[in-house]
Parts: structure tokens; sequence; C-alpha cells
């Protein structure tokens, strides 16, 4: 429309201008024929008569002036200035003047070039309009294919993909499918392993500590009996490691991993942990958001819930938790903040190892929690130690089309409170 628009503009301009100085000749002849007829006719002329060649319309003429053979000048209206000029010269010898003022020859030209204008930004709206639908039919499917993508990647394995109508696209959603399939296939034979597996040691294990509690009790040696206390105390912590690593294998696969609405996962803090932080004396406040990302409903909350109650019994002051937007690639944070001591300086690089603690829990919540945001595809982070800062990242869902056009797929759920 540059290209287009500006050399069309000039264009009108300069042929409404020379319409309108074409239309002054051609009415100065037509008034000088007229003119000559009255004066070869013996007609007495007057500016009475020249008033009828004369007008108030837009481009129409404004002054006129005779100079008759014998040199007497008739003149009627008001001389514009500036103004065109067309003149004529009959076989009489009378000369005719017509003037109109420049002015109107400007609005012309400047009325033309606005129909120009309106229609250049018709055409700019629409072609932005068209535009826009033509990227939304574009952006769509490959947002709906990243955020299948991410699904895949956390663990959902069966997603389920609509035809684009886009055939470049379509084929990368299918081939997208098969990796899904691929993917379920091993992820199923991991389970098969994990639940072989617990069965295997599991067995052996309990038979052994059924074993050694016998002889325990049966023999009547102190130094017999201690050692099969002591070493029914090893296969009991050998117990112990088995179901830690076996949950930890399933925490890993992330199969419970979907699109949440971080907003009704706040909404449920607020409720659970506002009147504790009341009753303590102290603000918790929880900002909105309407950002939504990859996770598990449960853990997630159970994540919050950790980091709120460490900032109820280790914190001080306003307990603030807020969402925001982290980089190019929609990476939701979510900050949890307060105005306590925060963290003593010599646990801050282990604060996340199990069994380290201040002195007031169990060291096994931070642990728990960056586990299960780490099973997520997500990580826990103290961002700053004092006052204590942890940071939450998490993948969030692009907003640039509706969630429900984006991730048709995901499960719908009702509100779950965690057990207080």
């Amino acid at each position: 429309m540059v290209l287009l628009g500006i050399p069309l503009g000039v264009f009108a301009f300069q042929l409404v201008r020379d319409d309108t100085l074409r239309d002054l000749d051609s009415r100065t002849a037509s008034a000088a024929r007229a003119i000559e007829a009255r004066y070869q006719s013996g007609e007495i002329l007057d500016e009475s008569i020249l008033e009828n060649f004369l007008g108030t319309a837009s481009g129409a003429p404004r002054h006129i002036a005779v100079r008759l053979p014998d040199g007497t000048e008739i003149t009627a209206g008001e001389e514009p200035r500036p103004a065109f000029r067309g003149s004529a010269v009959t076989e009489s010898e009378i000369v005719v003047l017509l003037a109109i003022a420049r002015s109107d020859v400007f609005w012309e030209a400047a009325r033309a070039d606005g129909l120009v204008l309106i229609v250049a930004a018709v055409a700019v709206a629409a072609g932005a309009a068209m535009a826009s639908w033509q990227a939304n039919r574009l952006a769509a499917p490959l947002v709906y294919l990243a955020a299948s993508a991410e699904q895949i990647g956390s663990g959902q394995t069966r997603p389920r993909i609509e035809p684009s109508g886009v055939e470049e696209i379509d084929l990368v959603a299918e081939e997208l499918v098969r990796s899904a399939d691929r993917m379920a296939a091993r992820l199923s034979a991991e389970r098969q392993f994990a639940a072989d597996a617990s069965h295997q040691l599991r067995t052996p294990l309990t038979a052994l500590t059924m074993r050694l509690e016998e002889i325990s009790t049966a023999t009547t040696q102190e130094a017999v009996r201690a050692e099969a206390e002591a070493s029914l105390e090893q296969v009991e912590r050998l117990v112990g490691v088995v179901d830690e690593l076996l949950g930890r294998t399933r925490r890993s696969l992330g199969s419970g991993t979907e699109v949440v609405k971080l907003e009704e996962v706040l909404t449920q803090q607020r409720a659970e942990w506002g009147p504790a932080f009341a009753k303590a004396g102290r603000r918790l406040d929880i900002g909105q958001t309407q950002a939504s990302v990859f996770a598990t409903p449960g853990g997630l909350s159970q994540v919050i819930a950790t980091l709120l109650e460490n900032s109820l019994h280790h914190g001080g002051g306003t307990t603030a938790v807020v969402a925001r937007e982290s980089g190019p690639h929609h990476a939701i944070v979510l900050e949890v903040r307060d105005e306590g001591a925060g963290v003593p300086e010599e646990l801050a690089p282990r604060i996340f190892e199990r069994s380290v603690t201040s002195g007031k829990g169990t060291g096994l919540g931070l642990a728990l929690a960056r586990d299960l945001v780490t099973a997520d595809g997500g990580r826990l982070e103290l961002s700053q130690r004092a006052p204590a800062v942890f940071s939450v990242f998490l993948q969030g869902v692009p907003q640039m089309v509706d969630l429900d056009t984006v991730v048709p797929h995901r499960r719908s759920r009702t509100r779950r409170r965690r057990d207080s």
C-alpha cells in the first residue's frame, strides 16, 4: 500500500487539478461565445449579465473580466487570490478571463486523496484480518503440537491429535503419534519391570525377615540374638531402599501430568492456609493468575503446601505467592517469599538434601517437593537466601489461542483439597 498508495495519491491530486483547469478553460470558452453573441446582437453588456457565468459551488468561477474591442472593461464577482485563470479571445477580439480560487482546487484534490486513503486503510485492514486469520490457522496447530509434545515428554503418551488441514503439519502430527506409541510401549515395559522387581524382591526379603525374627525369638544366646536383630535392621533398611527406588521410578514416569489451571490450585491454597497464617498473626498474599501449566495436580498442590508450611514455621512477616512468565518459551515461575531472616548460610547449599533441617522439622519436605517438581519436568530452586525466596519453574501453555483449542484432550477434573 505504501508503494501503490503514495503514487496513487499524487496521481489523484494531479488528475483533479488538471480536470478542474480543463473545466475552467471549457467554461471560459463557453462564456466567450455567449458574450460575443450578445455583443453582436447589440445587447448592452453589464455586470448583471456577467454574474450569470459565476457560481458559489466549489470549483465554480468566482470572478470574470471582459474587455471589449473598444477597450471597455467589465468585471463581476470578487477576484480570488491566489487563483487559477482561464482566458479566451473571440473572433470579434473580445477577451474573456475567468478565475477560480486555488483553495477550491486544493480541497477537491484533498477529497480525492482522502478517498484514496480510505480505500488504502480498508485494504490494509482487510489484509491484516486475512493475515491474522491465516497466521492463527497455521500457528494454532503448531502450538497444539508443542503442547502435545510437552505432555508426551512429561509422561502422557496418549495424545489425541486432530488433523489441521495443513499437509506438512499433519505429517509432523502423525510422526508425533507414532513416537508416542513407541514411548507408551517403553513406559509399559518399565512399569512391568517395576512390578516384577517389586514382587521378586519383596518375597525373599519378607521370608528373610520372618526367618531372622524366628531366630531372634528362638535363640537363648545373646550374641546370636544381637546378630539376628542387627541383620533384621539391615533387611528392613533394604526394604525401605527398594520401596524408595520403586516409588522414585513411578514418579519419574509422570503419568499424572496434565494441563492445570494454576488459579484453581492457588485458590485451594488460599482457603487452606489463610486461617493458619491469620492464627499465627501473619498475612498470606497469594496473587491471581490466568496461567496454565503442565503438572500433576496433586503433586503441584503438595509442593505449594510444603513451601507455605516451610514459610509459616521458619519465615516471618507477609508470605507472598506470585506467578509470572519467564523467558521466551512460556515458562511459568511460581515464587514463594516472606520477610523473615531467611535460610541460614550454612544450610543454603544443602537445603534440598534429605535430613537437612534447621532443627524444626524432619528435613524431608523440601526434598520431596523437589522430586515432585522434577517429575513434572520442572525445577525447584532457592532463588534468594535472605529473605527466603523459593522459585518453582514449570512449563506453561501459550495463551495465543484458546486452551480448549490448543489442548482439547486435557482431562477435566474437580478441585481436590489436600488432607490437612
